[in-house]
């Protein structure tokens, strides 16, 4: 893995506030598909494919296509559930439930546990600035998340559902750097990655489509009545083509818990989103939880993001 030096935190910062624009679009997207009657499972895995596709012809076209050995394999299948498929899949499948906003502000939480997690295996040393950015990005998302719960009509179900997909994406981001194939680059893993989530949604799909006689919010069809559902896809396509191959730099130059600082700049993104595009009532909280977010976010981005 790359280490960059002090003068180079300007580009883990780049891939930082690029990748999160597109992670708080994609959930925002999330919420107008179910508006239009797509199920986030079919929403998700034809989104997967379509990007997998994408990013496998660039990588074709440029010579760049994954590694195929058991190492490789392995990576794909076991990033690709506990990074996209699963946290995706119940982040997509709460948005309707508790708002675009509140799922867009519970992925700010993977920081802290991807940071302790680090410190236990010994990825990291305790450094008092580096904890103090996790903190405050992190008691801002807490902020957040508690006044959510505090509402008169909170869903507490889909509320801690969508809270566990922080934990996995934790999971993902301290899996991904330990198990790096030696030699791949992020634009080589990317790609494979898709593939395997993708496939496994479908698995899921086919398998509950014929168990359950095609119960709709398992379902893989896209309604056809308009071409709107279509172009969702497309644009979620398109949004996990840039957001997961952005991904992978990001993570090669930042590090897991910089890159665990993703969510936080998404929930500051997604949550203006859906409230002046979408009419979602401002969550309460937002101007101080999104200021101790940005704090957080500077503290662990000048000097050196993988600083140990």
């Amino acid at each position: 893995m790359t280490t960059p030096t002090e003068s180079n935190w300007v580009i883990p910062l780049a891939f930082l506030l690029a990748t999160g624009v597109f992670l708080g679009l994609s959930t925002n997207l999330a919420k107008i598909a179910a508006g239009v009657g797509l199920e986030p499972l079919a929403f998700l895995a034809w989104s997967l494919v379509g990007s997998t596709t994408v990013l496998a012809v660039i990588g074709a076209v440029r010579h760049r296509l994954p590694p195929i050995n058991a190492r490789t394999i392995e990576y794909f299948v076991v990033s690709g559930l506990v990074s996209v498929a699963v946290p995706n899949l119940l982040s997509f499948a709460a948005v309707p439930r508790v708002g675009a906003g509140f799922v867009a502000l519970s992925i700010a939480f993977p920081p802290l546990f991807t940071y302790l997690g680090a410190l236990l295996l010994g990825m990291e040393e305790f450094q008092t600035r580096r904890a103090a950015g996790v903190a405050f990005a992190l008691g801002g998302a807490a902020l957040l998340a508690a006044l959510k719960l505090s509402e008169p009509d909170a869903d507490a179900f889909w509320i801690v559902t969508t809270l566990t997909a922080p934990v996995l994406l934790a999971v993902g981001n301290i899996y991904r750097t330990l198990r790096w194939p030696e030699g791949a680059a992020p634009d080589e893993l990317a790609p494979g990655m898709l593939a395997a989530s993708g496939l496994m949604l479908l698995v899921v799909g086919a398998i509950t489509g014929v168990l359950l006689g095609g119960v709709s919010r398992f379902s893989l069809v896209v309604p056809t009545e308009n071409i709107v559902p279509v172009l969702l896809i497309i644009a979620q396509t398109l949004t996990f083509s840039c957001m997961y191959l952005l991904f992978f730099f990001l993570q090669k130059h930042g590090g897991p818990i910089y890159l665990s600082l993703l969510g936080s700049v998404g929930a500051v993104v997604g949550v203006p989103i859906a409230v002046f595009l979408l009419g979602e009532a401002p969550p309460q909280g937002l101007a101080i939880g999104g200021l101790l977010i940005a704090l957080g976010v500077g503290l662990l981005t000048f000097g050196d993001p993988q600083a140990s």
